[in-house]
């Protein structure tokens, strides 16, 4: 139970910050990629890697957000 109890804290803090994550965020993914979401669906995101390159990942690879940003409510994208 020791060793069972910090890990569920961890698996659950990293399913709340993947239930968060939004359009905006600048992410860290698994691989060490940084980049920008453009797009967010139920299992996978759109991650903007470099102006132009975007790459489809699935978002439990996510690792870190870096900063969360406020898109505007006028900004439907």
């Amino acid at each position: 139970f020791l060793m069972i109890r910090p890990q569920q804290k961890r698996m659950k803090a990293h399913q709340a910050l993947i239930a968060g994550v939004k359009r905006g965020d600048e992410v860290v993914l698994s691989n060490g990629m940084v980049g920008k979401v453009t797009r967010v669906e139920d299992a996978e995101a759109m991650v903007e890697i470099s102006q132009g390159v975007n790459v489809r990942v699935v978002k439990a690879m996510i690792a870190e957000v870096r900063n969360r940003t406020a898109i505007a409510a006028n900004d439907k994208g």
